[in-house]
């Protein structure tokens, strides 16, 4: 017989089988219809995530520190990193003189929360284990088109990264406020789309997941260290 403990269920799971976590997870949520069909439409979005790897390239102190964690613990500090760098690229483009008026605007009120979901992340870190550190970075900043279309490549980025972790969340409270962060990055990422001549929904009724390799893949260059 064998002595090895079963997998913990995760969130989502749980959430699925139990109609009281259900219940108690949707008022947290803010009840109602408009959440209840949200949350369907999360759990029918996320599949299992292998976490195979699509890029190549030399592993930076960020993946070494992702791979060495697991658990909660782990999506919170990827998340965290994720913000960081979005948080870090708005500050850079908001200070590089590319924007005025009603574009200088956005950029710095997606920024600011930006900054706000590095707050909480961190917070939460603290209370599993320790946050990640800030990664050291740097983007291209050549003109005013090209940094509008990095800034819809960055939340469509950061909207799949939180769908592809969602399954994985063991806590509910934490797949919460994954939610939370999660439908803020997909509004960013449809007003940048739109303001790119791209379509608001690129991926049509149901959004596509990003898995951790894919996405570290894809925010590499932006990190130097």
């Amino acid at each position: 017989m064998s002595n090895t403990s079963p997998e913990p269920d995760s969130a989502l799971q749980e959430l699925a089988r139990d109609p009281g976590s259900r219940k108690e997870f949707l008022r947290k949520m803010g009840g109602g219809v408009a959440a209840t069909s949200a949350f369907g439409l999360f759990l029918a979005a996320c599949g299992g995530d292998d976490d195979s790897t699509s890029g190549a390239g030399t592993t930076t102190q960020t993946d070494t520190a992702m791979k060495e964690e697991s658990g909660d613990l782990a999506i919170v500090n990827y998340a965290l990193t994720l913000e960081y760098l979005e948080t870090a690229f708005y500050a850079d483009v908001a200070a590089s003189g590319l924007f005025k008026g009603a574009e200088l605007e956005m950029i710095k009120m997606i920024g600011e929360q930006e900054q706000a979901h590095v707050a909480a992340l961190e917070g939460t870190a603290k209370n599993l284990g320790t946050p990640a550190a800030k990664p050291q970075t740097k983007f291209p900043l050549d003109s005013a088109e090209s940094v509008l279309g990095l800034a819809a490549t960055v939340e469509n980025l950061g909207a799949a990264a939180y769908l592809g972790q969602a399954a994985k969340i063991e806590s509910k409270e934490i797949l919460a406020a994954a939610l939370a962060i999660h439908t803020v990055e997909a509004r960013h990422a449809a007003a940048l789309n739109q303001l790119t001549g791209k379509s608001f929904v690129p991926d049509g009724a149901f959004a596509v997941p990003a898995s951790m390799d894919e996405v570290l893949a894809a925010v590499k260059p932006f990190i130097v260290s």
